[in-house]
């Protein structure tokens, strides 16, 4: 249940399970990123955009130079007891009797296999998992068989979540069993956003504190580890104000370190690491690593496991089992669970979390037209707004688009065109496939190698596709009803919504 050493490259050395003492508010094993190119809620806007990305994303197109840049975390030890790869020697656990409801549908360009679409709250039941059973470490579950909790605190983009976890001493080849215990979530937007006021991003995390104070047994408070990782909202802050995201990652520390609990470190996620944990978890969820059959035994079964999906609000993951060393090593990792080995691609690409990518097209429509009044493509007629440029072209993500005359305090009235055509137009104008230097690329030159199976989606996928279904009432089980329904939605006025 516990990572030791540091990730370097391909190779494994050394078993995840051998691992010291770790030095107080410190983590266990320590990461090294590699390259990171890289929310939820469903959004009437996104719909429209999504029949827009199958071609880009289809994972045989050439692209240009990667978007945005790297984020070190680390993930600390005493003594390195062993090497683990950028391949890493994961131990991870597996639900006793997980129930999953899930409904089939054809994987957008990324992956273009049967994709299953993951219900956010069994998803959320999982948080990062895989950051909590990553880091702790073997004396934790070696002692008398009582069980142990643990805390961890998933700072995405939008919002934070707090999750409990709890498991007896007992492993199966090595690798622990974990269940949820309870959740909380955290009123307000995620931390990074408060990158003007710090001490407010650990006060906001005050209230679910409190609750795991009642929510684990107070005799057991001072062994529970505690861990907070942050991902793309806080590795956006940090490239464009390192100042300002230390500051909220030192105040969320101070606030957790008020609490009785064994305090592991608060720390920005890599994009491989949050792609990671999401396949993990996703895959635990379904028993795609291990079972508990009816007679009380541990087994594991045949089937193989899903490619992973993530769209969040500020970046977005694709993670799958591959057969073949990548061309491009920081896109691999390899992870040993229940004595089993497994061999990973994954990568994120910042700036393409669903939030992002529509500031990204928001910006697109305000340079094409550089007009006082425009239209935008992808909005419903009869929905207009007053839009801030500062709101627009502040964020690392859209730099690239401001106008050289920019004035940050300039607003623009846009009004809804309901033009699906040219809104799948100006979607496609996000992705570069015009290079490769690898045998072959998904979109921005990133490698990615051949998908195989079924992949899960998650996340924004969800929502949006849930929204279609719930509110709209259109099908959506495959790819071509999916399209359909983003035609009929995109056609509709603002009154008909």
């Amino acid at each position: 249940m516990s990572v030791g050493g540091e990730w370097t490259g391909r190779r494994r050395v050394g078993n995840c399970l051998r691992v010291p003492e770790p030095r107080p508010g410190s983590w266990e094993g320590r990461v090294t990123q590699g390259r990171d190119l890289g929310g939820q809620n469903d959004s009437s806007q996104y719909l429209c955009h999504l029949r827009s990305l199958e071609p880009a994303l289809e994972g045989g197109g050439r692209g240009g130079p990667p978007v945005g840049g790297a984020s070190s975390g680390r993930c600390r030890s005493g003594p390195r007891p062993g090497r683990l790869s950028r391949g890493r020697d994961l131990g991870l656990p597996a639900p006793r009797h997980p129930s999953v409801s899930t409904s089939s549908v054809r994987a957008p360009p990324m992956a273009r296999n049967v994709l299953l679409l993951l219900p956010p709250l069994l998803l959320a039941a999982a948080g990062l998992t895989g950051l909590l059973l990553l880091c702790v470490s073997t004396r934790d579950v070696r002692e008398p068989p009582t069980l142990k909790y643990g805390i961890v605190l998933d700072a995405g983009s939008s919002h934070t979540s707090m999750f409990i976890y709890k498991w007896p001493a007992d492993k199966e080849n090595d690798t622990g069993i974990v269940g949820q215990h309870s959740s909380c979530h955290v009123r307000g937007s995620g931390i990074s956003s408060y990158a003007d006021n710090p001490s407010g991003a650990g006060q906001s995390l005050a209230e679910c504190l409190d609750q795991a104070l009642r929510d684990v047994p107070k005799n057991r408070h001072v062994g529970t580890p505690l861990y907070l990782g942050a991902t793309a909202g806080m590795r956006l802050l940090n490239l464009t104000s390192p100042e300002a995201s230390a500051s909220v990652l030192a105040a969320v520390t101070r606030k957790l370190s008020q609490y009785p609990f064994d305090f592991r470190g608060a720390r920005i996620l890599s994009g491989q690491e949050e792609g990671v944990f999401g396949w993990v978890t996703a895959n635990y969820l379904l028993e795609n690593f291990i079972k508990y059959d009816w007679a009380g035994r541990w087994f594991r079964p045949r089937k193989g496991t899903l490619g992973a999906m993530d769209l969040g609000g500020a970046s977005t993951q694709i993670t799958f089992e591959t057969a073949s060393p990548a061309e491009d090593p920081s896109n691999e990792v390899q992870l040993r669970l229940y004595g089993q080995h497994y061999r990973v691609y994954t990568h994120s690409f910042l700036c393409y979390g669903r939030d992002q990518v529509l500031q990204r097209l928001l910006a697109s429509v305000l340079q094409a037209h550089k007009q006082t009044h425009s239209s935008h493509p992808c909005w419903p007629k009869g929905y207009s707004t007053q839009v801030a440029l500062r709101d627009v072209f502040e964020s690392p993500c859209t730099a690239g688009q401001r106008p050289q005359t920019f004035h940050s305090s300039d607003r623009v009235h846009l009004s809804g065109s309901s033009n699906p055509a040219l809104c799948r137009s100006l979607v496609l104008g996000l992705f570069n496939i015009s290079s490769c230097r690898f045998s072959r690329c998904s979109f921005n030159g990133v490698f990615q190698p051949p998908v195989a199976g079924n992949f899960i989606g998650f996340s924004a996928f969800f929502y949006t596709v849930d929204f279609l279904r719930t509110v709209m009432g259109l099908p959506v089980t495959t790819i071509e009803q999916l399209e359909a329904a983003v035609v009929t939605l995109c056609n509709q006025a603002w009154s008909e919504w």
